[in-house]
């Protein structure tokens, strides 16, 4: 039976004087790929900047793999196995493909040869960063600096990786390229949480998904129940076209 490695109970969450998060309670299995949807503004880009540390909870609980980490510093989520790829990619475009890839493995304790050899197992996952290795990651197209921004999450070599808004900005063929990139990863054991507007790819890549309205956990369940729940398809896939 599949476990749960992250959990959180009655989080709530916000900016200065402004509630975002009302009483999330979710949980993220221990493997396989989950789904948070919903609408734009909804707060779902808020609780990936919670879990990763950078935003402060109000109140709640929040437990990876059993222990704590409410309101941990970043540093120290990452190095207890969740990595972040924010919503924008967010890489240092003067930066070299290879100098990015690398800023994702150096708050680990390894030597420089198991850096390295991620680094070509990264490589391996996406040929195409190889290729560009060498070139400015801020001069690449969107689908290739999503691959970069996911490959620099690779280095720290996760148990979790969230990514914030896969889909945004890119071709349908590179959606359909990395949709298949992420199922490659998740079948050799990374459990992935996936934040997506784009509610018909995110309920096709994951097994289980979470639906947020206004701050809201609003229903979850499978990925293929959702996706055949009538209100589920007026509200978003619908809607989508």
């Amino acid at each position: 039976m599949t476990t749960d490695s992250l959990t959180i109970s009655n989080l709530t969450a916000g900016y200065g004087d402004v509630t975002v998060l009302w009483d999330i309670d979710l949980a993220v299995p221990a493997s396989g790929i989950t789904a948070l949807i919903g609408s734009n503004g909804a707060g779902k880009t808020t609780l990936m900047r919670v879990i990763s540390g950078i935003v402060t909870a109000r109140s709640g609980a929040m437990t990876w793999e059993g222990r704590s980490i409410f309101n941990q510093d970043p540093s120290a989520v990452l190095r207890a196995g969740i990595a972040h790829v924010p919503e924008g990619r967010r890489l240092f475009g003067p930066m070299t493909v290879e100098e990015n890839l690398l800023m994702g493995g150096y708050a680990r304790d390894c030597s420089n040869a198991d850096l390295h050899r991620d680094l070509e197992w990264v490589y391996e996952v996406f040929p195409k960063l190889r290729e560009r290795r060498t070139q400015a990651a801020g001069t690449m197209s969107g689908g290739e600096q999503q691959m970069c921004a996911i490959g620099r999450g690779l280095m720290s070599k996760p148990k979790l990786l969230m990514i914030d808004e896969l889909s945004l900005g890119l071709s349908p063929v590179m959606v359909d390229q990395l949709v298949a990139d992420l199922k490659a990863l998740s079948g050799e054991g990374l459990a992935i949480f996936l934040v997506e507007q784009d509610v018909a790819t995110a309920l096709e890549l994951a097994e289980v998904a979470f639906v947020m309205d206004r701050g809201r956990i609003v229903r979850h369940g499978s990925a293929a129940e959702l996706a055949a729940d009538p209100a589920v398809q007026e509200a978003y896939i619908g809607s989508m076209g």
